[in-house]
């Protein structure tokens, strides 16, 4: 479970505050998968990295009693001077999990051949985001975290493989997905909620946030 509670956050931009939560409570339950909608802009990244604990509220308090995912796309636990190999093999010894494992099922799921052995920082934007997602799904969460959906790659294989995969850990894992296109949500969200101008309102249904979200969009 997640739950904020009374949470805030705002930045200073140089001109004004932007407000990106005001006094928001929500709660994210085990087997219930969630989208949140919010335009480009409005803070989708900062509400996502605040669930990861990535960053810290101003106000308000956010507990969290589950294992919960870094973001897809999150690349700051992956040091670009390393290889893949020490990159995984480094994230499975902080997880306390088998490296030799951890390296198989990304060498396995990305399927970057020789480039497995070579440092990040030479990566291809589509490379990065296929090891990204390889490691995100070789660790065991009760919730995931989704940054702006899925991620494209031009590899048919990967998207398939990594698809099925995902399909199966959401037997039992819980999906946060926010997200600027209702779309992407439907695919795999129970309910949802709107943020804008820095509040938050949930609904039981998606259908009930979309009109929301597509009537002041």
């Amino acid at each position: 479970m997640i739950e904020f509670l009374e949470v805030s956050k705002s930045f200073w931009t140089g001109t004004q505050r932007k407000v990106i939560l005001d006094r928001a409570t929500f709660r994210v339950e085990l087997g219930t998968s969630i989208g949140i909608l919010a335009p480009n802009g409005t803070g989708k990244t900062t509400v996502v990295n605040m669930m990861a604990g990535l960053e810290k509220p101003d106000e308000g308090m956010i507990t969290r009693n589950a294992s919960i995912s870094f973001p897809l796309g999150y690349m700051g636990g992956i040091e670009n001077k390393l290889s893949a190999v020490e990159n995984t093999r480094f994230i499975a010894k902080m997880y306390g999990l088998d490296p030799d494992y951890i390296e198989a099922f990304c060498r396995w799921l990305c399927d970057l051949e020789e480039y497995f052995d070579a440092p990040v920082g030479t990566y291809s934007s589509g490379m990065r985001a296929r090891l990204s997602y390889a490691l995100l799904l070789a660790l065991d969460f009760d919730i995931y975290l989704i940054d702006e959906g899925m991620p494209h790659t031009t590899d048919v294989e990967f998207n398939r493989r990594a698809g099925n995969i995902l399909s199966e850990r959401m037997e039992t894992a819980t999906l946060v997905i926010v997200s600027h296109s209702p779309e992407i949500l439907e695919k795999y969200c129970h309910s949802a909620g709107v943020l804008r101008n820095g509040q938050l309102y949930m609904f039981d249904e998606l259908q009930e946030a979309r009109r929301l979200y597509e009537y002041e969009g």
